[in-house]
């Protein structure tokens, strides 16, 4: 019985936690870019990554092959440069969360490309299903810069790094 009952909490829990993040995310975006799922993205190879958090997050750890393209001081012109030619080709915006993704996705698709996702639940819900995440060699980490305090709450797996 005991194990019924922590099986319910847990997954209670686990929704709950989607919820907020449902919510979290319609606070701040307008969803204007389509959101691609963690399981939608490991099931695709052929994607282009951009990482729209700052370099010094990036450095932490990223999605393997990902792009750094920043959030700050995102220059559109540079980006282009790194992406196809074929407008139609299959880029994956991701941040933390997946807010900061949104405006970068938003301008690739001024920008005219066609195929822009972004990551729902950004790299924290990518590590928070058990994906790999890899530092600056290519190299397999738990550490994850968790941009914040307050947002740091949405990681729950892997080793928070704040600097």
């Amino acid at each position: 019985m005991k194990n019924i009952v922590f099986f319910l909490c847990l997954i209670s829990v686990s929704s709950f936690s989607q919820k907020n993040l449902k919510q979290l995310l319609k606070k701040y975006n307008t969803e204007s870019v389509p959101y691609i799922t963690v399981s939608d993205l490991q099931k695709d190879s052929n994607t282009i990554l951009l990482d729209a958090r700052e370099l010094k997050e990036f450095e932490v750890s990223h999605l393997k092959n990902a792009i750094c393209v920043g959030y700050d001081f995102f220059s559109l012109k540079k980006t282009l440069q790194k992406l196809p030619k074929d407008k139609n080709s299959k880029i994956v915006v991701y941040c933390s969360l997946g807010i900061r993704s949104e405006d970068i996705a938003e301008q690739l698709q001024k920008a005219g490309y066609t195929n822009v996702f972004n990551l729902y639940g950004g790299i924290f819900e990518w590590k928070n299903q058990n994906n790999t995440v890899v530092n600056n060699q290519n190299k397999p980490t738990e550490k994850v810069h968790a941009f914040n305090k307050e947002w740091s709450k949405w990681l729950h797996k892997g080793e928070k790094i704040y600097e």
